[in-house]
């Protein structure tokens, strides 16, 4: 009894515009700041068509690539909301695919431009095994004074002890595939922004992720039992926005690019596979080939990085112990530099920068229920 799990940041997957750029410049599109706009009236309506204009090209890039990993169920980040996700499913996958995701689950959880996270999951497997809906728990209430989270390191940030820990939610959902349990734990963990405090983006923001995965194995640890969850049918999937290993990319397109891979000290993925209680099963393919982003801000900063996780619990990783997931990479955008033997045919009308699918490349494998 096979099933293929999927987990994709689509980015933004919106269905209401958003009008700040018109006062923030740091929100207009580069589009609009090329033209002298007169009133705010003039900005929305121009902000409205060229949105609407982009976005039709966008989606379709995102339902070829959630189409590509061939996914019973995949966990999604960055959804407005479930009528977001219902006009997106009929319109684009439904009808360029030919075959739908019938559920669709989502809640509202703390991100402040109202992006959550979602799940999406056929009827049955490609094998024919149902997939049960059993519930949906959200744990976006839960704050570090509740877990015994703070620390000195988030005072310093800024954070207060009342204040949740997750930035958008651990959203917990318990299915059963051909009557087997299993539990998802979908997550969008805080990203790295910009640099503050004198650290960069990536270690002033390094705490709260820390504390995002700590409360997790916190949750699923009391659902199941502090000495048994390893062994239990979970996974813990979504963009942790964190990585153990980075790909460095120096040199440019005429005299050649040079890669190095670089191992991090520190991670919040280390909270969560401590002690063998899970399995970053990315980990399985090459070190070259694990990632799913590509992050750039000039020649100086440009790596390849894996902030995109299906990790397995010990028990699932084990039964599964030769799966290895695939990374679906065709919908990245041309700017994106590929390491020597990756390269990938694109989806028809990806762009430079935009259109693309997402920055991110859906990861999707396939396990054994029995």
């Amino acid at each position: 009894m096979s099933l293929r799990l999927a987990t994709f940041n689509v980015e933004n997957l919106m269905n209401r515009f958003d009008f700040s750029g018109y006062r923030n410049q740091l929100n207009e599109d580069r589009t609009l700041a090329l033209f002298d706009i007169q009133s705010e009236a003039e900005y929305k309506m121009l902000e409205q068509a060229r949105a609407i204009s982009q976005s039709d090209d966008t989606r379709q890039l995102t339902a070829l690539a959630i189409a590509a990993t061939r996914a019973d169920i995949i966990c999604m980040q960055e959804v407005d909301n479930i009528e977001a996700l219902k006009a997106f499913e009929y319109g684009y996958l439904f009808k360029m695919v030919g075959q739908g995701y019938r559920q669709k689950y989502t809640t509202a959880g703390n991100d402040t431009r109202g992006i959550d996270v979602a799940v999406m999951m056929r009827s049955e497997t490609a094998e024919g095994q149902p997939i049960e809906f059993v519930r949906m728990t959200s744990h976006a209430h839960v704050t570090f004074e509740q877990f015994g989270l703070f620390t000195p390191e988030l005072a310093t940030l800024g954070y207060q002890a009342i204040e949740r820990i997750f930035r958008r939610d651990c959203l917990e959902v318990d299915l059963k595939i051909g009557g087997a349990p299993l539990t998802l734990y979908l997550v969008h963990f805080k990203s790295m922004g910009s640099p503050r405090n004198g650290l960069d983006g990536r270690e002033a923001t390094m705490p709260l992720r820390v504390a995002e995965a700590q409360a997790v194995r916190r949750i699923i640890e009391e659902r199941f039992g502090k000495d048994h969850a390893a062994d239990k049918r979970w996974a813990i999937c979504g963009d942790m926005n964190d990585y153990r290993q980075r790909v460095k990319i120096e040199g440019d397109i005429v005299d050649g690019y040079r890669f190095q891979v670089i191992d991090e000290s520190q991670s919040c993925i280390n909270v969560l596979t401590a002690g063998g209680f899970c399995e970053n099963v990315v980990e399985r393919r090459p070190e070259m080939d694990r990632w799913s982003f590509y992050h750039t801000r000039g020649p100086e900063e440009r790596h390849l990085c894996q902030l995109d996780y299906i990790l397995l619990s010990k028990g699932l990783a084990a039964k599964n112990a030769t799966a290895v997931p695939d990374i679906v990479r065709n919908g990245q955008p041309w700017r994106t530099i590929f390491p020597a033997g990756q390269e990938v045919e694109r989806f028809p009308r990806a762009g430079w920068d935009r259109p693309k699918a997402s920055d991110h490349c859906p990861v999707v494998i396939a396990l054994d229920m029995a």
